[in-house]
């Protein structure tokens, strides 16, 4: 039986790296891998360009003219060793308000009636629950939340949905996320927020970084209407604080 060590540097081309922490989805890895890639900005080796979070691992793409493999191989080494090793300590919380009723909340119905609870048990489970946003992708930030509570873990639709609208709050297979534009999907949606993860309209687009955490609150029609014509500093004062 093969036994593999972690954390584990693959090459990926020949200006890239990939740093894996382990082969499972959790809090723990990903915690790890957000720790490194922030102590890397700020090393601030010569010859990188860009580092990109996973669930479980992160990707190192670098210059090879300016930093040969080793030699990356060997700061990452460095930073992950001893007393020093990164780790990471700070995120923003988020308090997602979503309204959970119609014509809002599309699936939710058929969410409960697949898992075998009510509708009340569904909102529950998904606002008593503390979301990490493990990676940031698909559409321009859309944030992966993890972990969903085995309670709500349900199968992609069957036949995707070719437009799910922005702010739509979904759950598919083992995780949640919140739509940032229209995309097509075959997750299911339980409701909708008056938050937007993406606004090319401002300095930062970007609303969620890996390691931020997320709980979902309900409000009623009224309140949404009322979150929906603040301004969008107005709105992320209400929702956001450090944690």
């Amino acid at each position: 039986m093969l036994v593999v060590s972690y954390p584990r540097f693959l090459p990926v081309g020949d200006c890239a790296l990939s740093v894996e922490f382990g082969d499972t989805i959790s809090s723990a890895l990903n915690d790890r891998v957000i720790a490194l890639d922030i102590a890397l900005a700020a090393a601030e080796l010569p010859g990188i360009a860009e580092t990109i979070p996973s669930y479980r691992s992160l990707l190192v793409c670098y210059d090879p003219m300016a930093l040969s493999h080793r030699q990356i191989v060997s700061e990452i080494g460095r930073l992950l060793s001893g007393r020093g090793a990164p780790r990471f300590g700070g995120s923003t919380a988020w308090s997602v308000p979503v309204i959970y009723d119609p014509p809002f909340a599309t699936d939710l119905p058929e969410v409960a009636d697949r898992l075998g609870l009510t509708r009340e048990q569904v909102i529950a489970v998904h606002t008593g629950t503390e979301f990490q946003v493990y990676t940031v992708g698909f559409a321009p930030g859309l944030p992966y939340l993890g972990e969903l509570p085995a309670a709500l873990h349900i199968s992609r639709r069957e036949t995707p949905r070719p437009a799910v609208p922005a702010g739509a709050v979904l759950i598919g297979g083992i995780q949640a996320t919140i739509v940032p534009v229209q995309v097509p999907s075959g997750w299911y949606q339980l409701g909708q927020t008056p938050l937007r993860p993406f606004d090319l309209g401002h300095e930062d687009p970007f609303l969620f970084r890996p390691g931020d955490r997320i709980r979902f609150r309900q409000v009623n029609r009224t309140e949404y209407d009322r979150l929906m014509g603040l301004e969008r500093d107005d709105l992320l004062a209400s929702v956001r604080t450090l944690a």
